[in-house]
């Protein structure tokens, strides 16, 4: 099972932004979600919620119960999201 704090790291680089500014989204203070990172804290019910509505994951993912990751595509269109679908199963067909 994934570790909650590589997980809450992970998708903040993804997003390219520093803890300060996760902090600031989410109402916290920025050695809160260092300690969420490190792993010496855990997030409140409440911070998880906010953090997987941040980043667009499910709690679950968070967690690590749900290994899979949520892609956002709303505003494409029907045949972008077709297009977006089929290149995702050719990747892993490749890979």
């Amino acid at each position: 099972m994934v570790n909650l704090s590589v997980r809450i790291k992970k998708l903040r680089q993804n997003e390219d932004l520093t803890q300060q500014q996760v902090a600031e989204r989410i109402g916290a203070c920025k050695s809160l979600i260092s300690a969420y990172e490190n792993g010496t804290r855990l997030p409140s019910y409440t911070n998880l919620i906010k953090l997987a509505n941040l980043y667009k994951v499910s709690t679950d993912y968070l967690l690590g119960i749900d290994s899979r990751e949520k892609i956002d595509l709303s505003g494409l269109t029907d045949a972008q999201k077709i297009s977006l679908y089929e290149l995702i199963k050719s990747m892993r067909r490749i890979g």
